[in-house]
């Protein structure tokens, strides 16, 4: 006969949404969100700047992406809106991954015929696409909003098990 197992009276750990880090660690984080979400911005003003969704759909459509009004308009928002949530540390998990395909996406039909940037090569988008997958990996840090929301909502216990 089997005998049940015994309840063990140590505290389980619980997975949060972001993982431990230190100060310094959460100061690198910022410095790389803010650099990475100010360089995207900068891209997707770029588009609208130069020719707006409509001209941004016909350049991809030159460039033979498929769906090109809807990869301009994923493209642009992503990039601006995916941006400035990325400064505010916000949803930084999921933009980096969309971020992470934007770029390889980017990489698929435009720049893998060269690396060097300035010869029209994937070097940006993939240390872009890759710093993407960095922030979904590691979270925004503790200097964001998504650890502010995450931190109001946990239970005293539960913050007490994540710092130990």
């Amino acid at each position: 006969m089997v005998q049940p197992s015994t309840i063990s009276e140590e505290p389980v750990k619980i997975p949060t949404i972001h993982p431990r880090t230190t100060p310094v660690a959460d100061i690198a984080l910022l410095v790389g969100r803010l650099a990475l979400g100010a360089t995207m911005i900068a891209h997707g003003l770029q588009k609208l700047d130069q020719g707006g969704l409509g001209g941004t759909a016909e350049g991809f459509e030159a460039m033979g992406i498929p769906a090109a009004g809807a990869a301009a308009l994923f493209a642009i928002a992503i990039e601006v809106g995916g941006g400035v949530l990325v400064l505010l540390g916000a949803l930084t998990p999921l933009i980096g991954v969309l971020w992470a395909a934007h770029m390889a996406g980017a990489w698929w039909f435009v720049h893998r015929d060269a690396f060097f940037a300035g010869e029209g090569g994937y070097e940006l988008v993939m240390v872009l696409g890759a710093l993407g997958l960095v922030l979904a990996g590691t979270g925004p840090g503790r200097l964001s909003v998504d650890a502010l929301l995450t931190r109001r909502r946990t239970p005293a216990r539960e913050r007490e098990l994540v710092d130990a």
